[in-house]
């Protein structure tokens, strides 16, 4: 299986759903998020290359994924 990359907003963001569901993704702050994100057992990609936007299309992308819950 191909490891995530920060590109993988969907994905990551069903990840930290099953992880933390009780968690507000809008209450979180994006240094935290990207460590969490790190975190993850199948992220793979540099951890430099992370970005506000890429932070931001994760934290959306959970914010729909917690929606649709």
């Amino acid at each position: 299986m191909p490891k995530l990359k920060w590109t993988d907003s969907e994905e990551i963001a069903i990840r930290l759903y099953e992880k933390m569901p009780d968690q507000d993704p809008l209450a979180v702050r994006f240094t935290d998020l990207r460590d969490w994100v790190i975190a993850l057992p199948d992220f793979g990609d540099d951890p430099k290359a992370s970005s506000e936007a890429k932070l931001e299309a994760i934290q959306m992308a959970w914010v729909e994924e917690k929606q649709s819950q």
